[in-house]
């Protein structure tokens, strides 16, 4: 018993040690096949690890930007179209919420002198709003309680309306009119602008006012969007439902009259949008793995027609057919894991280069690392078959005939 697997192993390592000698000692032709396994396994590999770390950081990104808020979007009932400022007032006393930043958007007519820009995107916010996104204002002041509670027409402009508007001058103090009205610039805003993620899905506004003058503005005594900070200590689940109670109670508890988006859902979103392409451009890529394997069963094709007096001279000698398919089948599987392993050396290469190209994470797969190893396999098994049992088929008299 112990001979034979003995035996079973030494014949196996004569069979790689062959198998071997025979790639290269047709380096070129074993070179251009192993290429197309080199490419197909490169591509899986730097496509899925790229995804992943962009994945990685977006998730992280989106969690340290939107960490502890929750957006409202107020569709009303019947009998209440939105939230008064008393209404807002009160959710800002329940234990969950330690503020709320209404958003009051409208489109205006803004001039200055014989200037003027039409549908200019203002919006409304209150004083807490910029407590929380302290640098959004480069130079003056930022709006405050007493802008929200006398209505004041003070607004904050972005660095595109100063260019519009105040080239060559300096804005703060200046008068600037929407929709008629003479506000005085008290502040500018940054360029990036609300880098929070409602404030990235709400848009950067060109210019911002008190939410209550915007209201006025807009002929409206309630608002439909805005934005929940938590409190220390309660995470968006907890959040949620103590805020659902006293919106329920505030809409006499009819239902769909409100919708309350936190982090968790952007992110889910995301995440099976991003495992959506990563599975199409792996699978995009693996018909490369594909064409390597076809060209892997050219190659042993035209060995097995090369060698058919090798093959009826060991058959001559009593060798068995399995054992000359397992040596066509093996020098197969060599090519191929030859292709992987430099396709994975290849692939995670290019992904680290593309993720500092884009400035993201750089995260290696195990998954990516081991589909491209086993596909590579199987390609060298599934497509070496063929070759490998013409071989173990070939007649030792025929084969011998062609010396």
């Amino acid at each position: 018993m112990l001979s034979s697997i003995r035996g079973a192993f030494v014949m196996l390592g004569e069979c790689v040690k062959m198998s071997l000698s025979n790639i290269l000692g047709n380096r070129a032709r074993s070179f251009l096949t192993v290429l197309g396994i080199l490419i197909g396994v490169a591509a899986v590999i730097a496509l899925i690890t790229t995804v992943n770390g962009f994945s990685g950081s977006l998730s992280s990104s989106f969690s340290s930007m939107g960490a502890g808020t929750l957006t409202v979007s107020v569709s009303g009932s019947d009998l209440k179209s939105g939230l008064t400022t008393q209404d807002l007032a009160g959710l800002t006393e329940l234990d969950a919420v330690e503020g709320v930043t209404p958003s009051v958007a409208l489109s205006a007519r803004v001039s200055r002198g014989g200037s003027y820009k039409t549908n200019v995107s203002v919006s409304g916010r209150n004083s807490y709003y910029f407590h929380r996104n302290g640098d959004i204002v480069t130079r003056g002041r930022a709006l405050n309680i007493a802008d929200e509670d006398y209505m004041t027409f003070a607004c904050l402009i972005s660095p595109d309306m100063v260019e519009e508007f105040f080239y060559g001058v300096d804005p703060i103090g200046e008068s600037l009119y929407i929709s008629g009205i003479p506000f005085t610039v008290v502040g500018l805003t940054s360029e990036d602008g609300d880098t929070s993620v409602a404030g990235m899905m709400s848009g950067s506004p060109d210019i911002l006012i008190p939410y209550t003058t915007a209201m006025k503005l807009n002929s409206v005594n309630v608002v439909t969007s805005f934005t929940v900070y938590l409190a220390d200590g309660w995470n968006s689940e907890a959040g949620t439902e103590a805020l659902e109670a006293a919106l329920d109670a505030l809409f006499s508890y009819e239902e769909d009259c409100y919708e309350i988006m936190d982090m968790s859902s952007i992110e889910d979103t995301m995440e099976s949008m991003l495992n959506m392409v990563s599975a199409l451009l792996a699978g995009i890529a693996s018909i490369a793995l594909v064409v390597g394997g076809i060209g892997i069963m050219n190659m042993m094709l035209t060995t097995v027609t090369e060698r058919t007096t090798e093959i009826g001279l060991k058959k001559a000698l009593g060798a068995m057919p399995w054992q000359i398919q397992a040596q066509f089948l093996i020098e197969s599987f060599l090519l191929s894991i030859i292709g992987g392993g430099a396709g994975i050396v290849l692939g995670l290469l290019l992904s680290l280069i593309l993720s500092k190209v884009m400035g993201t994470g750089f995260v290696i797969s195990t998954f990516a690392i081991l589909l491209g190893a086993g596909f590579s396999a199987a390609v060298g098994i599934v497509f070496g078959w063929a070759p490998a049992r013409k071989a173990s088929k070939l007649n030792p008299i025929d084969a011998l005939r062609s010396v």
